[in-house]
């Protein structure tokens, strides 16, 4: 069990204690695409003190329990992925589309930050769902044929990690429109004029955000690593067996 000190990387802080997740939302530190990096160099670079963050996170988390996620195989935390994170997304997105187009309707000629509220989630929307097709139609069904088979597979794109490189950079760009959505509506905070439709759809967008970094995170820290590790032993035994 990974212990908390400056040196943990954020990756193994969510797979170990997957309750600090709010928390490191809270204090803006990438867990998700800058997962691999230590606590250090994270809180240097949001300008924290890398000491008062290892105390805070060491008195939030509770008893270690290692995320469920931690430990299945690629082909399950595929399935695990569409049936959690692909389910939410789909569901979500048209519901706060149609939210974002209500309240910018009402508020936005007193809060004009709200067109580009509008504009960032629809860019944002525009990505994702094409990004899950992609990944149920063709990335995930590789990954799956990998488990199933102990010969060198032949895809119709090359090796796995050419559409992995592809997820790679969308869920960079996801992660900059998710940053930009934070800065635009100052951290979730509704103004003091704000109705129960700006209520929910800041806390919709705040809880969208935190579903995608931890999809997004399943999928860089663990997934994605796997699934190359997984072809190129793949690829290994099938020389072995063909110079014998």
């Amino acid at each position: 069990m990974t212990t908390i000190e400056a040196s943990t990387t954020l990756a193994a802080l969510i797979d170990d204690r997957p309750e600090l997740a709010p928390l490191l939302e809270r204090l803006e530190l990438d867990y998700c695409c800058g997962g691999d990096r230590s606590l250090e160099t994270a809180c240097a670079a949001a300008g924290l003190d890398v000491e008062a963050t290892t105390r805070e996170l060491a008195e939030f988390a509770g008893d270690p329990a290692p995320a469920p996620w931690r430990d299945l195989d690629p082909g399950a935390l595929c399935d695990h992925i569409e049936s959690t994170h692909h389910v939410y997304l789909t569901a979500a997105l048209p519901r706060l589309d149609a939210l974002v187009d209500r309240v910018a309707d009402v508020h936005g000629e007193r809060h004009p930050e709200l067109n580009d509220v509008q504009r960032s989630f629809r860019e944002l929307r525009a990505d994702l769902e094409p990004h899950l097709m992609k990944e149920e139609r063709i990335l995930f069904p590789m990954i799956r044929t990998l488990e199933t088979t102990d010969e060198a597979a032949e895809f119709h794109c090359g090796s796995v990690r050419n559409p992995i490189g592809v997820m790679l950079a969308e869920h960079d760009r996801a992660g900059e429109l998710l940053a930009e959505l934070r800065t635009l509506t100052g951290g979730w905070t509704v103004p003091d004029d704000g109705c129960a439709s700006y209520s929910l759809l800041y806390g919709g967008l705040a809880e969208l955000e935190a579903d995608t970094h931890l999809h997004i995170h399943k999928e860089n820290n663990i997934l994605f690593p796997a699934a190359l590790a997984s072809e190129g032993q793949t690829e290994a035994d099938h020389q072995e067996r063909h110079t014998r």
